[in-house]
């Protein structure tokens, strides 16, 4: 049995920056269709053009949930509108086996003078389903959504929360063989954040999903491979751990894992620690730091998250250091950390470093390397510094 659910192949979307432009064009691709020719230039682009995608390519099977992330603009959510049949790519294939669920946007499938129940019973019909399969599903969905009263309320009255867990609610609930979500739980508290990831875990049991997030946390937590996208083309598919390095390298646009945000008064910062330790041993780590005007160091905050559950699990703090650093050369400042008792595997280190106030990120080092904890402590100790 093939249990490929989604293929992409060679898909590709332009958009016009001008609206009067892009009525004309859209126009004359009509009427090249109508007449059976081939439309669009030919694959090249026209004036006012640009590519939201380029030649995108990949295959999902049921059980993988693949993440989707890169910069603003660089086309995740034009690829899920594609996926979901909202808008035609201009050259490629899609292919999608069974029933699709998305929450693309905030409020999207919903009209807003209906009540939530009544919106309920449009998207499910929408989706094909038979009365009755709604009815039966009825409780479940308003019971996940946790609006109550205000289910029998215009969504128009909704606030982006309430919208969000209705919207979530019928696209899970529906049973769908592709799920689509993009940013959507972004919105919303905790409680529901955790509620939304467990569905998610059970529904990955018969579909496959795809999630456009940047929440980097989110993506360690149900992601198995993650799509690396900017300015519309692929970059590559990736481990999360390593997207996530792919993706930082893009913000600071650099080929390396350097210092991924700086402020104007750092020319340039670079991070090293040690790749191993035992547990419950100390660790030093070391920053370089090239400032283009004296500045001091009053703060370094270190975070460490479990790569095998996306769990921020540790935090070391060195406050009131007051280390005065001049212009024109790198200086390289120790920080030591320790003891570490954590349970072995791998952890993802970040850091950040701030100004004499804490108010200021001089240096935002993330995801910079992965630390291996050996011989760790039994699991029953406590976990920290």
């Amino acid at each position: 049995m093939n249990d490929t659910l989604l293929k992409v192949e060679g898909v590709s979307k332009r958009f016009c920056r001008s609206l009067k432009q892009s009525l004309r064009y859209g126009t004359q691709d009509l009427y090249n269709e109508i007449v059976g020719r081939n439309h669009g230039g030919n694959g090249q682009l026209r004036a006012d053009e640009f590519w939201a995608l380029k030649d995108v390519n990949f295959e999902l099977k049921r059980g993988e949930c693949l993440g989707l992330i890169g910069r603003n603009g660089a086309g995740k959510t034009t690829l899920l509108r594609l996926l979901n049949g909202l808008i035609k790519p201009d050259s490629g294939r899609i292919e999608i086996r069974g029933r699709v669920g998305a929450l693309i946007a905030l409020g999207a499938g919903f009209n807003p003078i209906l009540t939530g129940r009544e919106n309920i019973y449009v998207n499910a019909a929408v989706l094909g389903l038979s009365h009755r399969d709604i009815v039966r599903k009825l409780d479940d969905i308003i019971d996940f959504a946790e609006i109550g009263n205000f289910i029998d309320t215009p969504v128009q009255s909704y606030s982006s929360g309430m919208q969000v867990r209705l919207g979530f609610s019928v696209a899970s609930a529906l049973e769908p063989d592709v799920l689509l979500l993009d940013e959507v739980l972004a919105v919303g508290d905790a409680g529901f954040k955790s509620k939304c990831f467990n569905r998610i875990g059970k529904l990955l049991e018969q579909c496959a999903v795809v999630f456009v997030t940047h929440s980097m946390h989110q993506l360690y937590r149900i992601a198995d491979s993650v799509m690396v996208l900017d300015k519309g083309h692929r970059i590559g598919t990736f481990s999360p751990h390593d997207a996530i390095k792919h993706y930082d390298s893009l913000c600071a646009g650099e080929a390396s894992a350097s210092a991924v945000f700086l402020d104007n008064s750092i020319a340039d910062a670079t991070m090293t620690i040690p790749e191993s330790v035992h547990a419950g041993k100390e660790i030093s780590a070391q920053i370089s730091i090239v400032p283009r005007r004296p500045v001091v160091i009053g703060q370094v905050i270190f975070n460490l998250t479990d790569m095998r559950t996306g769990t921020l699990v540790a935090e070391y703090r060195r406050t009131e250091l007051e280390i005065s650093i001049d212009t024109n050369f790198a200086h390289a400042i120790p920080i030591a950390l320790g003891p570490i008792f954590l349970r072995g595997g791998q952890y993802s280190v970040s850091c950040a470093v701030y100004d004499r106030k804490g108010k200021i990120n001089l240096a935002h080092f993330a995801n910079f390397a992965t630390l291996e904890i050996e011989n760790p402590v039994p699991t029953e100790a406590v976990c920290g510094f």
